[in-house]
């Protein structure tokens, strides 16, 4: 009795390495996950066969990766980092969030986000220790109406260019953080101090990298917000100052046009005694406009 011939057709191949890894994934039951994974292993191998990558250096970079991971702990996360510091984070949230010219433009979350901000009132101050600031601003949605009771989410460094993660016993916790409900209006409104150029943490992998490769670790000035609401898609962006160094190098590629303001000096007693502030203050106007899901 002769031998059936045998299928031989998925074994390795230098040539079509690809092709016969992305075929492993063939029955895969989730479309989305297939679609995924071959592609990542067609861009993997095209990029290994076009460096001619050297089993050291693959070596390396696994090292670099392990040693990404166990930089992540539960108040910093280095991998976001590193998708930060190549633009990878930025691509995604541009994808996701295309410029229309009508919503407000969307930038990276960055690693140093809580799910839990303290619960502020509108007019609360987040923190001290710099320059008093005034920020204001109301959620519309695109054809202008008012998001009332959107939740809008700040934080930011403070005047050293630290998040309050960074100085654990220093600072309190939630320092320069806060979550405000805006009014029925859609208006929100807090006090601050104006916003620092800070580095990025450089103690880590990410930070290595940086310097083996002569890039400077800063980000412009700037404050975070996330603004969601019931009925339509969350918003995550920066409001950048115009006076800020880096605005053209931000080491995360975080800078839109669009989101550059200026603090404006104000020298009014009578305002800052309004608004609770030492005179004179900064104050800045940041308007945000979001989009509402299909059917809502």
């Amino acid at each position: 009795m002769t031998d059936r011939p045998r299928d031989l057709s998925g074994l390795f191949e230098t040539e079509r390495s690809a092709e016969i890894v992305a075929a492993s994934f063939d029955g895969a039951p989730d479309a989305r996950m297939r679609e995924i994974l071959a592609s990542l292993v067609r861009h993997a191998h095209a990029f290994v066969k076009e460096v001619g990558l050297t089993g050291e250096e693959w070596a390396e970079g696994i090292r670099f990766l392990t040693a990404t991971g166990r930089r992540c702990d539960a108040t910093r996360q280095e991998f976001i980092l590193l998708s930060d510091v190549l633009g990878v984070s930025m691509l995604v949230e541009s994808l996701n969030n295309p410029a229309d010219g009508r919503c407000t433009e969307a930038t990276v979350e960055g690693p140093f986000h809580l799910v839990d901000s303290p619960e502020r009132e509108l007019g609360d101050a987040i923190g001290e220790g710099g320059e008093p600031c005034l920020v204001t601003g109301r959620v519309t949605d695109t054809a202008g109406a008012p998001v009332a009771g959107a939740r809008v989410d700040v934080w930011q460094a403070d005047a050293d260019g630290f998040y309050d993660v960074q100085r654990p016993g220093e600072v309190p916790d939630g320092n320069l953080r806060g979550l405000f409900t805006a009014d029925g209006d859609g208006e929100f409104r807090f006090r601050t101090v104006v916003p620092r150029h800070y580095p990025i943490p450089t103690d880590g992998p990410v930070g290595a990298l940086l310097r083996a490769t002569g890039r400077h670790a800063n980000r412009a000035a700037h404050i975070h917000l996330q603004v969601s609401a019931p009925g339509v898609r969350t918003l995550t962006t920066h409001l950048f100052a115009d006076d800020s160094p880096y605005l053209d190098s931000d080491a995360v590629f975080g800078v839109k046009a669009s989101l550059i303001r200026t603090f404006a000096r104000v020298d009014d007693p009578g305002r800052a005694a309004e608004y609770g502030l030492p005179n004179p203050f900064r104050h800045v106007d940041f308007p945000v406009t979001v989009r509402r899901e299909p059917g809502m």
